[in-house]
């Protein structure tokens, strides 16, 4: 068999969120039994068909990097794990649907990654913005999923979801939500499977197939990030 070219993308996110899950779901297609806490980094890898159905087909690994610990740990734990945030070409964003400081770290875990640096000077602006000029020379295609959607109350769905369309829109990314327990969520032919293909895609292009990384979307349309639009209580 002839070797695949492949993409490396990081799964950021809290401790807790369910990245270890989400990961095993991704690559084997199968609920994660024992789920334990991911102490550096942990790698799996999936085959993708790029522009599947296509006559520019082409099939490629995907890299799936696991990264562990808390946006919150000592310096010297984030300096660490700046040795896992080289050679990119993408990013999926993990938040637990029931947690909402989860999803307010996604920023910060972004701006780790983008800087590899635990402590990126000249970032944040006043009132809790983020200064979207921080961002836009390094455009990485971003995929935000939410976790534990099983576990919101009927009756506060609503209220998630549109804290979580602010969240897509700061990100410029598309979103999924789903229970990681439950593989019917990704099944083939549903909206989520398609999204994550089509970011697979995007990835895939602009590693292997843009010339010009600019012509990329990533943090372009937005001039800042603004933690107030995402409705806190």
């Amino acid at each position: 068999m002839a070797t695949l070219d492949r993409v490396k993308i990081l799964v950021l996110g809290d401790s807790g969120v369910g990245k270890s899950s989400l990961v095993h779901l991704l690559c084997q297609n199968q609920v994660l039994g024992n789920p334990s806490w991911t102490v550096g980094c942990s790698v799996d890898v999936r085959i993708h068909d790029y522009k599947e159905g296509t006559p520019d087909e082409k099939t490629f690994y995907i890299e799936l990097w696991d990264v562990g610990g808390s946006v919150g740990s000592a310096s010297s734990i984030k300096s660490t794990r700046a040795v896992f945030y080289n050679s990119v070409n993408g990013i999926v964003l993990v938040h637990d649907l029931t947690n909402k400081k989860s999803s307010q770290n996604l920023y910060r875990w972004t701006l780790e990654a983008i800087y590899k640096d635990s402590s990126p000077t000249g970032i944040i602006v006043s009132n809790g913005e983020y200064d979207r000029e921080q961002f836009v020379e390094n455009p990485l295609p971003l995929l935000l999923i939410g976790t534990k959607f099983d576990q919101i109350p009927e009756n506060k769905r609503n209220e998630v979801l549109t804290r979580t369309a602010f969240l897509s829109e700061d990100f410029n990314a598309e979103e999924i939500n789903l229970d990681c327990t439950n593989p019917k969520y990704l099944a083939a032919g549903t909206t989520n499977a398609v999204k994550l293909s089509r970011f697979y895609d995007k990835v895939i292009e602009k590693r292997y197939f843009t010339k010009d990384p600019s012509q990329m979307a990533g943090f372009t349309d937005r001039k800042r990030f603004n933690f107030k639009s995402l409705h806190y209580d």
